[in-house]
């Protein structure tokens, strides 16, 4: 039998430490944050390459904000 590599914690920015996804056997993936903090840092750092011609992207954003 062949031996298993010790799995190492992968490095993550800081607003997201603590994170762990786990996927089982079902396909269910199983987090340790919120999917709302996740999806925050994910507009927050990352350009999303459809809204990216969009005129109207200031007001999209802004919008989302006031609702809340």
């Amino acid at each position: 039998m062949a031996k298993k590599k010790e799995q190492e914690k992968p490095r993550v920015a800081k607003e997201l430490d603590g994170l762990e996804l786990n996927i089982d056997s079902f396909g269910e993936i199983s987090k340790t944050l919120p999917i709302d903090k996740i999806n925050e840092f994910l507009n927050k750092k990352v350009d999303d390459k459809k809204l990216r011609d969009r005129d109207d992207l200031d007001e999209i954003k802004g919008g989302a904000d006031e609702e809340e």
